[in-house]
C-alpha cells in the first residue's frame, strides 16, 4: 500500500497544497508550528475518518473558510482516490473514487496507516481507554464487522446506562435490564473475541521487536484483561453472567461496570508492569515496539504493510534507537516529521514552512 499524492484545500494552515510522495521514506523537515503534524493528521484522517487530535471537524478548517478538503491518491490493489470534505456546522462527507459513501465503515480498509508520535506514550502510561482505542483503531481498519459491532455495542451500552440513570424503581430495573444484558453480551462477545485474536498475534510480534530494541535485555509480554474464551458463544455466556452478577453494583453506581468497554491490555517487561514501574525510557521503547508490531499485524492480515506515519518521533529516541528505527522501516512507505534530519539513508526530503511544502535535495 502506497500513497501516490495528497492535496489539501483550506486544511488547518494549508490554503492550497498538492504534493507527490515517494514509495520509501518521506522526511518533512521544518520548525515547529509550520504544518508538519497537520499534514500527518490529514493523511491519517483518510485511514480512520477522524482526527487523532480533535473531535471537532471545524478545528480542521482554515480560519474563516467555509470548508476544507483532503484528497488522497492511494495504490491499493489498483488506484483509489479518497476525498474528505469537512464543514464547520454539518457532518463531513467522504467519496471513494468519486462515489459518496453512506457509512463511515465503508471508508475503512481503503487506506491503512499506523500513526506514532510522542503522545503515543499515553498508550503505555495512561488509562485503559488508550489501550482499547489502540485495539479498536487497528481492528476496525482490517475488519469492518468489528467496527460495526463496536458501534452497536456503544449504542446498546448508552441505552443501558440511560436506563440505570433515569429509572428509579429497582423492581423495574431488575425486570428490564436482562433484555439489555443479552444484547450487550451478544455484541460484546464478538468484540472480545476479535481483541483476543489480535493480542495473541500482536504479543509475538511485539516481543520480537522489543528484543531487538533492548538487545535481548528485556522480555515484553502482553495479555488481555477481561473475560476470555475460546469461542464467541463461550464469551457471550461469561459476559452475560458478569452483567447479571454486577446488577446490584450497576444500580447503585448508575452505570455499567463490566464489559469490553472496561477491559485493558496488561503490558510487562521482565514480568514488571511497565505502566506503573517502568522508566520513561522503557515506556517509550515499549510504545515503539507495539507500533512496529502493528506493521507486522497489518502485513499478516492484509498481505501488505500499511503506511507508517512518524510524527516527531526521532526527538524522543537516543542515537542507537534512531538508527535502528531508520534501518527497520526501509521497505515501508513512511512519512516522518522532524525539525532537522542528518542521516545518511535513502529518503525524499521536503521543507515545510508556513503551510508551504517544497521538495529539497538530499
Amino acid at each position: 500500500m502506497k500513497i501516490a499524492s495528497i492535496k489539501l484545500k483550506n486544511y488547518r494552515n494549508y490554503s492550497d497544497l498538492s504534493i507527490s510522495l515517494s514509495s520509501g521514506l518521506n522526511v518533512l523537515v521544518g520548525d515547529n508550528a509550520q504544518g508538519k503534524t497537520n499534514l500527518a493528521e490529514a493523511i491519517f484522517l483518510c485511514a480512520i475518518g477522524k482526527s487523532m487530535r480533535t473531535n471537532r471537524d471545524r478545528d480542521l478548517i482554515l480560519w474563516d473558510k467555509e470548508f476544507a478538503r483532503v484528497d488522497l491518491s492511494v495504490e491499493n490493489k489498483g488506484r483509489k482516490n479518497i476525498s474528505i470534505y469537512l464543514f464547520p456546522n454539518k457532518n463531513k462527507s467522504i467519496k471513494i473514487n468519486g462515489i459518496p459513501i453512506l457509512k463511515m465503515g465503508e471508508l475503512l480498509g481503503n487506506f491503512n496507516a499506523v500513526y506514532f508520535s510522542p503522545d503515543e506514550l499515553k498508550l503505555i502510561k495512561d488509562s485503559p481507554d488508550e489501550r482499547r482505542r489502540f485495539m479498536d483503531i487497528d481492528l476496525s481498519q482490517f475488519d469492518r464487522n468489528y467496527f460495526y459491532a463496536l458501534s452497536r455495542y456503544n449504542k446498546i451500552l448508552s441505552e443501558r446506562n440511560k436506563l440505570l440513570k433515569t429509572v428509579t424503581s429497582e423492581a423495574d430495573l431488575h425486570r428490564t435490564l436482562p433484555i439489555w444484558n443479552e444484547q450487550l453480551a451478544k455484541t460484546g462477545a464478538y468484540i472480545v473475541y476479535s481483541r483476543l485474536k489480535f493480542i495473541d498475534k500482536l504479543k509475538d510480534f511485539a516481543a520480537r521487536e522489543h528484543d531487538i530494541i533492548s538487545k535481548g535485555k528485556e522480555t515484553l509480554k502482553l495479555s488481555y484483561t477481561g473475560v476470555v474464551g475460546q469461542s464467541v458463544d463461550e464469551i457471550t455466556s461469561k459476559l452475560l453472567l458478569r452483567l447479571e452478577e454486577s446488577t446490584a453494583k450497576d444500580i447503585e453506581l448508575r452505570y455499567t461496570t463490566t464489559g469490553p468497554h472496561r477491559d485493558d491490555i496488561k503490558i510487562t517487561l521482565n514480568d514488571i508492569d511497565v505502566r506503573y514501574y517502568g522508566s520513561q525510557g522503557q515506556q517509550r521503547s515499549t510504545a515503539l515496539s507495539l507500533k512496529l508490531a502493528e506493521l507486522e499485524i497489518f502485513r499478516a492480515e492484509l498481505g501488505t504493510y500499511p503506511v507508517l506515519i512518524l510524527d516527531d518521533v526521532l526527538s524522543e529516541l537516543d542515537e542507537e534507537r534512531k538508527h535502528a528505527l531508520l534501518d527497520r522501516i526501509q521497505n515501508i512507505q513512511t512519512i516522518l516529521t522532524c525539525t532537522h534530519f542528518e542521516y545518511d539513508v535513502p529518503c525524499t526530503k521536503y521543507l515545510v514552512n508556513a503551510g508551504k511544502i517544497t521538495k529539497t535535495t538530499n
